[in-house]
């Protein structure tokens, strides 16, 4: 079973992702978090940012997610590039699959900027920015979206989130 949280960069994802751990660890103790730029550095940094290096990115993620979906672990999953083939491809291959969309408009995700990526990326100091020079695909069919421009609780998004979850009402 699966959280899949995507959105731009600054959305949110990391922080509904941490908000989620906390409030189902206590109780699903094969949980799992994982955060694409903390597997990004686990598997040796060994890739950039261009759009073909993130799209391997992801296929990682999806084939560590799905190794672990089979060993009966509970993952929640954060991270940015959503093409919607690697988006289709998760629906036919990972069971229990549910996907969030945070949809947080570019002026937003500017505003936060808590790594500085947009400003560097308006600078021309930083190529490959999602949204920016590397398209931006919002999920076609997403189980739950969540506007970003309504400040909300992580922790009471959570609530809300796992209230949606069909295998985590039913009392997964």
């Amino acid at each position: 079973m699966v959280i899949w949280i995507t959105g731009i960069s600054a959305a949110g994802k990391t922080t509904l992702c941490n908000a989620l751990y906390e409030l189902l660890k206590p109780s699903h103790q094969n949980l799992v978090l994982l955060d694409s730029e903390v597997i990004r550095s686990a598997m040796g940094g060994d890739l950039g940012y261009s759009e073909a290096e993130r799209k391997i990115q992801i296929q990682r993620i999806q084939g560590l997610t799905q190794a672990l979906t089979r060993q009966d672990l509970i993952v929640l999953v954060a991270v940015l590039y959503s093409h919607p083939d690697l988006l289709a491809w998760n629906r036919e291959n990972i069971p229990g699959y549910f996907e969030v969309y945070i949809n947080a408009p570019l002026t937003l995700a500017r505003a936060r900027d808590p790594k500085g990526l947009y400003a560097k990326a308006a600078e021309g100091d930083l190529p490959d920015v999602v949204g920016i020079d590397i398209p931006w695909h919002v999920p076609e069919r997403p189980d739950l979206t969540i506007d970003a421009t309504i400040e909300e609780d992580p922790a009471l998004l959570a609530r809300r989130v796992t209230a949606s979850v069909p295998w985590l009402a039913a009392g997964a």
